[in-house]
């Protein structure tokens, strides 16, 4: 078997200290190139420039057409997602993806199409759980999937999804994982791991004795687009025809966000109502006392759908999607569900 050729991170929530500790410990004859993405949405970055400081090996944001050269680190720059092809970075302001832009998951599922069993994914810490899907494809097609311990990371939910859905190679503490590329770089004292074996009319409900009525689709949180469920080995993923696609626990944290955004809307509408008919009932030009009193109630009643409904938001709601199991790692790398 090939050495393995090309390595790919990942990392949002507490990453740039995490990417600066795992590259500081690389040597200056580290061989194989390095793409990094880190969640920066559109904000300017400097995680180039931090990495340069932090270790031997050059560190640069990726640009259009550059082609990969070895012992070098390329940065997904910000808004832009990173994938390779033929060799090349393209960087593409495409649809997000969990959210994101840049994300994790086009770099992985391109280096994975590109590389097979020459590559290796690794995810560090982050929320929610951008890389998974990616880092699967990365395992189905031979390569090297590895995450850090999720009891090691700032943040464990992104290398938690990672270890429940994809059959890590390594789950190791972020300090041994910088010698581990070293030794599945130069093949030594590492037994490559084999390839994976994984593969690729409603009734309405009754709730509170009222009839709920299933929507005919689910729609996008970014585009109202209608979205389709795919599931990809233990993955529930959705797309719509734009674009976006979402795993199961960032689709509903999305869908969440944007139904508390209408929500809130709604509350502000009424407190404008409220106001608006507050200044009918006192404008001195109101015809009768018995508008003036209509005019108040209309205001009362907009005051208190707004207060009902302001508590309603602020209730504690169920969130399925941030509940889980457990990873815990084992003195010798590998990982288990609790």
């Amino acid at each position: 078997m090939l050495r393995s050729s090309i390595i790919t991170i990942g990392a949002s929530s507490g990453g740039v200290l995490a990417l600066r500790s795992l590259v500081a410990a690389l040597p200056h004859t580290f061989s194989a190139p390095l793409l990094i993405v880190l969640h920066i949405g559109a904000l300017r970055s400097e995680l180039p420039t931090l990495l340069n400081s932090a270790g031997y090996l050059p560190a640069k944001h990726a640009e259009e057409g550059d082609i990969i050269l070895p012992g070098h680190i390329y940065v997904a720059p910000p808004d832009r997602h990173m994938i390779l092809a033929d060799g090349r970075i393209r960087l593409l302001r495409g649809p997000k993806e969990n959210c994101a832009r840049p994300a994790i998951d086009p770099l992985f599922r391109s280096v994975a199409e590109n590389y097979g069993v020459d590559a290796v994914g690794v995810i560090l810490t982050g929320n929610l759980n951008d890389g998974t899907l990616g880092l699967f494809e990365i395992k189905r097609r031979g390569g090297v999937a590895i995450g850090q311990d999720p009891n090691d990371a700032a943040y464990p939910e992104m290398p938690r999804s990672a270890a429940e859905h994809v059959a890590l190679d390594y789950c190791l503490p972020l300090a041994d994982i910088p010698g581990l590329l070293v030794k599945l770089v130069d093949r030594k004292e590492v037994e490559m791991p084999k390839p994976s074996s994984q593969l690729d009319g409603q009734q309405p409900e009754i709730v509170n004795n009222q009839t709920f009525e299933r929507p005919i689709t689910v729609t996008c949180p970014d585009c109202g687009g209608a979205l389709k469920k795919f599931e990809v080995g233990s993955i529930v993923k959705f797309g719509c025809h734009i674009g976006h696609t979402y795993t199961a626990e960032i689709m509903a944290t999305a869908q969440f966000e944007e139904m508390e955004k209408v929500m809130r809307a709604a509350v502000r509408f009424l407190n404008e109502r409220a106001e608006f008919c507050l200044q009918m009932a006192e404008h001195g030009g109101t015809t009768s006392a018995a508008s003036a009193n209509d005019w108040h109630a209309a205001s009362k009643q907009a005051l208190d759908r707004a207060y009902k409904l302001r508590d309603l938001v602020e209730q504690e709601w169920l969130t399925p999607e941030t509940s889980g199991r457990h990873v815990v790692a084992s003195g010798d790398g590998t990982a288990s569900l609790t």
